[in-house]
């Protein structure tokens, strides 16, 4: 049998102890520079993307403390993940420098990689979409949003998850992977859409005049000037229901001013119109009471009227 010296472990070491520091030596520097490139790079690129949506995209509104706060949470987690694979790849390294087998190992990180992707697939996704949702600014704290079929005030984000709480307190808690559409309603401005039933026979000139009146002098008041920023007014005629004519009205006020508004709005509606007699339609129900199968009741007799007049 013949046995080959080279091929046991930790014979570089014994054997040419100066190559193996002189190359171990090179694989530290080697390592050290590209962890600090990485990092510049890293850096960079985050920097440049955050930028990128603070100028030109949704993340204009931000706060340059924001924006900053943002940048450094993206970076921590890149940075992290690009650090890992260089120090594994360094260790792998100098495991075979040192004359040690390194195929099982590499294996070994091979199907220990495949597990860890199939088990940890949802986490990776949330980290992916959370990065995106901070990068684009999709939405910030504090904001009412709608998202996985919940809505709420956003009142924790993570790259992971978001929690909202809803108008009942209740708090939701939506991993980021699960989020496909984010619909942010209190994005700089939103509007006021009020639909007004009037009845069949009502002078609509004159209920469009009083509608545009209450509207434009609510937009002038001190309380609400600063709220409005362009006077609720009817837009159209909405429908031809049943029970009337439906108006559509619209206005701009400030996005979180949405409800507040709207409900001001529908209030004086109702004051306005009981003061100028316009009337707002109700449905109509008939009950028809038929006391047995027998068919419908018959006209009362003389007798049934006279006993009801005593």
């Amino acid at each position: 049998m013949n046995l080959r010296l080279d091929t046991l472990p930790g014979y570089a070491l014994v054997l040419g102890p100066h190559a193996v520091l002189g190359d171990l030596f090179m694989l530290i520097l080697a390592t050290l520079l590209a962890l600090w490139l990485s990092r510049r790079l890293v850096r960079r690129t985050v920097a440049a993307l955050v930028n990128r949506e603070a100028t030109e995209g949704t993340a204009q509104e931000l706060s340059a403390i924001e924006i900053r706060k943002r940048s450094e949470t993206l970076q921590g987690l890149a940075d992290g993940i690009v650090r890992a694979l260089i120090l594994i790849v360094a260790f792998v390294t100098a495991l075979d420098k040192f004359g040690l087998n390194i195929g099982p190992a590499v294996a070994g990180l091979g199907i220990a990689g495949v597990a860890l992707g199939f088990g940890a697939q949802n986490l990776v996704k949330d980290y992916l979409a959370g990065m995106f949702v901070l990068i684009e600014n999709h939405y910030s704290r504090g904001d009412v949003v709608q998202i996985a079929g919940v809505s709420g005030t956003v009142e924790d984000f993570t790259l992971r998850r978001t929690t909202l709480r809803d108008l009942d307190g209740t708090v939701h808690i939506v991993p980021n992977g699960q989020i496909t559409v984010a619909s942010n309603m209190t994005r700089v401005w939103g509007r006021i859409n009020v639909d007004v039933t009037v009845a069949y026979g009502s002078d609509i000139n004159r209920v469009i005049e009083v509608v545009n009146d209450l509207g434009r002098k609510m937009a002038e008041e001190p309380e609400w000037k600063r709220r409005i920023l362009e006077a609720p007014q009817v837009a159209r005629v909405e429908a031809l229901s049943e029970t009337g004519v439906t108006l559509k009205i619209l206005g701009s006020v400030r996005a979180t001013e949405r409800w507040a508004a709207a409900g001001e709005l529908r209030k004086r509606v109702l004051d306005a119109f009981r003061e100028n007699d316009i009337e707002i339609p109700r449905a109509q129900r008939f009950f028809v009471a038929h006391p047995g199968a027998g068919g419908p009741p018959s006209a009362p007799t003389d007798e049934d009227l006279a006993a009801g007049s005593d």
